[in-house]
């Protein structure tokens, strides 16, 4: 039985199991993957995100989704579609995310999955628009953003990073259906 929700040419997506404990906390303690974000999660918090990942899946059929590669079946980290709920004048939105461990960067892997998330968005879910949001000082997914189609909207104080100079200025950007 095919694990996978979908899949784009290299990328098979897919729900979370507490499999992928191990290597997402061993991705997430990683200095240069978690650059632009204000701490490391722990164990635990890694967990709970599994668990809220599931039940979001649960929910919306979709998460910030498990990623591996094809031909090894080695996971690689997320990449995916999160209800969110900070946006000021949104009740909630949809937001297209990624998280990549170091050693598959700039193999194409984040855009052509960020690709096949917004197909699978538009297409199966039947979402009329999605969002992404990331601190102004990371470029690489402002970049990727801008691979995929998405348009820049503005750029605003993220009211979760506060307390956090260098990453609270975000951008967002969009892709309406």
């Amino acid at each position: 039985m095919n694990p996978y929700l979908f899949q784009s040419e290299r990328l098979g997506f897919r729900n979370w199991t507490l499999d992928d404990l191990d290597p997402l906390a061993a991705m997430n303690n990683d200095d240069d993957v978690m650059e632009f974000f204000p701490f490391k999660p722990s164990r635990k918090n890694t967990e709970e995100f599994i668990l809220r990942m599931q039940k979001q899946f649960t929910k919306n059929d979709f998460c910030y989704f498990a990623v591996d590669i094809l031909d090894s079946k080695d996971f690689i980290g997320f990449i995916g579609l999160c209800e969110q709920s900070y946006l000021e004048h949104q009740d909630t939105f949809v937001d297209i995310g990624w998280r990549l461990k170091k050693s598959v960067w700039n193999q194409g892997y984040a855009t052509e999955g960020a690709k096949a998330c917004l197909d699978f968005g538009f297409n199966t879910i039947g979402l009329n628009e999605i969002y992404s949001v990331a601190s102004e000082i990371n470029l690489k997914s402002e970049l990727i953003m801008k691979k995929i189609g998405m348009t820049k909207s503005k750029i605003f104080d993220h009211p979760k990073l506060t307390d956090y100079s260098d990453l609270v200025s975000c951008v967002l950007y969009n892709k309406i259906r």
